[in-house]
């Protein structure tokens, strides 16, 4: 089986998002909390990790990391992917206490996990098209010392102080990839579209959220020999490139709508000794869409 591990990340600006205590907001909140899930719901280079900050909105970060892979069984069809995501998100609300506006700073973590089961249709040589079945499950937890309910709802409130927001997804991918494997150089690239609706269910009563996750991506990888050698193998440089497009509930649901991928590295043939991985790679992306920039270093196996 073929595997991606994958990570990156981003720096944008955030919009101030403080905002008064009542059931309507935290319900608004909720749906946004799970958009932001939403970026970490299939593998996906340009978003395997963000990191947004803007300490002037008063709002010290939103963070997500995810790992995530995914490959075709040897000698068979089936095709299977996961993507593990673990999210940090510090809104500040406000709450009226004998007259006068009290910041609650809140810390809302969250932990993600879907996976994919998929199978391929021969389309032609060296190309099959993949149809992929995901489901997810993902939980957030709130903590925040709040004050006393005098005019701000209480299940508001409640849900601040220690509440949960669980959240169940399905939906699916379809992908077309090409791969093409030879002595000299091998590429691989694939087109895939993803549509995952994310619900919340069995949460506090404040918040019932859900999202709809959408995304249109192209993703490529030129491997090539070096000249060098190392392991006993050749050593690799790798060039790829990236695009993701983000629809649904997800378009500038953080400011930007799309992001491309560019990077280059080098690949060490690690097959030579016993061992779960037969390649490691190391990459430097740069990333930029419409109004984000910024740079990953990412790392990579295949199996």
């Amino acid at each position: 089986m073929r595997r991606l591990v994958c990570a990156m990340t981003m720096l944008v600006p955030l919009a101030s998002l403080a905002q008064t205590v009542s059931d309507a907001d935290l319900q608004k909140r909720a749906n946004a909390v799970l958009t932001l899930m939403g970026f970490a719901l299939t593998p996906d280079v340009t978003t395997g990790s963000l990191s947004i900050s803007d300490q002037s909105a008063g709002n010290p970060y939103f963070r997500q990391t995810s790992i995530s892979g995914g490959g075709t069984l040897r000698r068979q069809r089936l095709y299977l992917e996961g993507t593990l995501a673990y999210g940090r998100y510090d809104p500040t609300f406000t709450a009226s206490v004998d007259g006068e506006a009290l910041r609650i700073p809140v810390k809302w973590d969250s932990l993600l996990g879907t996976g994919g089961v998929g199978w391929d249709f021969p389309v032609a040589r060296q190309l099959v098209l993949r149809p992929i079945f995901n489901i997810s499950l993902g939980r957030v937890e709130s903590q925040a010392t709040v004050p006393p309910p005098p005019a701000a709802s209480r299940s508001a409130l409640d849900f601040l102080g220690h509440g949960e927001l669980n959240a169940a997804g399905l939906g699916g991918s379809l992908m077309l990839d090409y791969e093409r494997y030879d002595a000299e150089r091998e590429v691989d690239a694939e087109l895939r579209y993803s549509s995952i609706h994310l619900q919340s269910f069995q949460s506090s009563s404040a918040v019932q959220g859900h999202a709809l996750a959408q995304t249109f991506s192209f993703w490529s990888r030129y491997r090539a020999p070096t000249g060098w050698t190392a392991l006993e193998r050749p050593v690799r440089y790798v060039l790829e490139y990236a695009y993701t497009r983000f629809l649904g509930d997800l378009e500038g649901a953080l400011g930007f709508d799309y992001v491309n991928s560019i990077g280059a590295g080098l690949e060490l043939d690690t097959s030579r000794y016993q061992g779960y991985a037969t390649r490691v790679r190391l990459l430097l992306r740069y990333k930029i869409g419409n109004t984000v920039s910024g740079w990953a270093i990412g790392l990579g196996a295949s199996f």
